[in-house]
C-alpha cells in the first residue's frame, strides 16, 4: 500500500497523500497546512492514516504524532523530526535525513521547524503552530 501512496505522491506532484480506511486522498498545500486542517478539521481521518509526503520536519512530524497516523515514508526528514518519532509508535521510512528542513526560498531554516526547534512534545508544539498557520492565514 505505501509503495502506491509514494508513486501516486511523485507522479501527482502533490506535497502529500494520505489514506486511511479506504480512502486516498491528495494535498497540495505547502508546509503543515493540509495536515493541521486534517488535525482541527477530520482528526479520525489522521488517526491510523499512512502518508507519503515530500519533505517532514519536526512540526509535520508532531502533527502527525499528535494526529495518531500509523507510518510515514517522506522522501526528506530532519534529524529533529526524527527524534521526535523515536518515541511515537509511527513507523516511519525516508529516502534521506538532513540537519534542517529549508525555507521556500532556500534562504535559511524553514519558519516551522525554527519555531519548535527546543520544543521536545508534541503537545507543547501544536499550539505553536496554530499561532503559526492563524498568523499566515491572517496575511
Amino acid at each position: 500500500m505505501m509503495e502506491n501512496l509514494v508513486t501516486l505522491l511523485h507522479d501527482g506532484n502533490y506535497s502529500c497523500v494520505i489514506a486511511n480506511n479506504g480512502i486516498t486522498r491528495t494535498f497540495t498545500q505547502r508546509g503543515v497546512a493540509d495536515l493541521y486542517d486534517l488535525l482541527v478539521d477530520e482528526p479520525a481521518f489522521l488517526h491510523g492514516a499512512l502518508i507519503a509526503d515530500k519533505v517532514v520536519g519536526k512540526g509535520a512530524a508532531a502533527l502527525m504524532i499528535l494526529g495518531g497516523v500509523k507510518e510515514l515514508y517522506t522522501d526528506v526528514i530532519s534529524t529533529k523530526a526524527l527524534k521526535l518519532f523515536e518515541g511515537a509508535s509511527v513507523k516511519v521510512s525516508f529516502g534521506k535525513e538532513v540537519p534542517f528542513i529549508w525555507n521556500r526560498d532556500h534562504t535559511g531554516h524553514c519558519p516551522v521547524e525554527t519555531l519548535c526547534s527546543d520544543i521536545d512534545s508534541a503537545a507543547d508544539i501544536f499550539p505553536l503552530i496554530r499561532q503559526f498557520i492563524q498568523n499566515v492565514k491572517g496575511k
